[in-house]
């Protein structure tokens, strides 16, 4: 008598799981952008405060990742291509926000940390230069141990310059995070962690949501700077900027040819040459030091401007007749400066 044996198939999965998955593909489908977040050590206040501060700007949920892959799929997302991303518990962020706008504001709300052993070093960690206040003793072979130069002064331990004593990646050993402690450093951050973004179409890393903008601006800038030497270089005036700096250029050549050829085409050149050969006079006099002083050399000082006098219209000719007098006084006092350190 044979016996028959009935395969069952695949349980059917629970009517809340069922619910759930059809909440979590609504939500994806009313928002254009889905951020997922990884909440491994997040504590329970910040979360927190991170709603308070997304209030209105987006949805959060956490929901179990074979939930949200099948969400996805039927949205039309692989589980292969989310999966690598997703590691521990998922926070689900949808937003019609920017997303990299969104993920500047999450990075923002990170608290400082200090490093506990088995941590791995999310960037560069340095300890400064200066005073540890720590007394030379057990800790003098950790610092020996991490490679940072010291010395003891007046009973402590000195760091004698800034001193890497981890790079990113690096994993944190129990003497770095005992010094580290010691030292008052928190070199860990506190906060979510956004690990992918999805826009309906493509799979945005999380390294490439993070954007540090004093890093970015630097790069335009120097863009920037760039663009108008190379636009100088092959004379493109069609950047207003390289137009200027021609125009200062030339200017600067013009009295350079004016003041070596010691020519006065016109009040304002001589009026630049006799500045330029005061300056020159100065300088020179200044770097001489006291050794001026034994040639009999002072620097000139240019006299204030007096202020406006309203002279009665019949002393008009004697105040012009005595600033003549004065300034053919300043040019002779100038004169002889210059005599007297060059040769007449």
């Amino acid at each position: 008598m044979a016996i028959m044996i009935q395969k069952k198939g695949r349980p059917e999965p629970p009517e809340y799981k069922k619910q759930r998955v059809a909440e979590l593909e609504k939500i994806f489908a009313e928002n254009k952008y889905v951020l997922f977040a990884d909440l491994e050590g997040l504590p329970a206040k910040q979360l927190q405060m991170i709603r308070k501060e997304l209030r209105g700007k987006a949805i959060m949920t956490v929901a179990k990742k074979n939930l949200v892959y099948l969400a996805l799929e039927r949205r039309g997302l692989k589980k292969e291509k989310i999966e690598p991303y997703l590691k521990h518990g998922v926070l689900v962020i949808a937003t019609n926000e920017n997303p990299f706008l969104l993920t500047l504001t999450i990075d923002k709300l990170k608290m400082p940390a200090p490093a506990k052993p088995g941590q791995v070093a999310t960037k560069d960690i340095v300890v400064p230069e200066g005073d540890t206040g720590i007394r030379p003793g057990p800790m003098v072979s950790v610092f020996g141990k991490l490679k940072i130069p010291y010395e003891v002064r007046k009973g402590t331990i000195y760091i004698k310059s800034d001193t890497v004593v981890a790079k990113k990646g690096d994993v944190i050993s129990p003497d770095l995070a005992s010094l580290l402690q010691q030292l008052g450093i928190q070199p860990m951050e506190i906060g979510l962690d956004i690990v992918a973004a999805w826009d309906g179409e493509t799979v945005i890393p999380g390294d490439v949501l993070h954007i540090d903008l004093e890093a970015t601006k630097n790069d335009i800038i120097r863009s920037e700077q760039e663009s108008t030497y190379l636009a100088k270089t092959i004379g493109f005036f069609e950047v207003p900027e390289v137009v200027q700096m021609l125009a200062v250029e030339t200017e600067l050549e013009a009295l350079s040819v004016i003041r070596a050829g010691e020519l006065a085409l016109d009040a304002d050149t001589a009026k630049a040459a006799i500045e330029q050969a005061v300056a020159e006079e100065t300088s020179i006099i200044a770097a001489l030091g006291d050794k001026a002083k034994e040639l009999g050399l002072e620097v000139v000082q240019a006299a204030p401007a007096a202020a406006p006098a309203q002279a009665p219209a019949q002393q008009g000719g004697e105040q012009k007749k005595e600033e003549e007098k004065k300034s053919e006084a300043s040019e002779a006092d100038i004169s002889a400066g210059l005599s007297g350190l060059f040769g007449s």
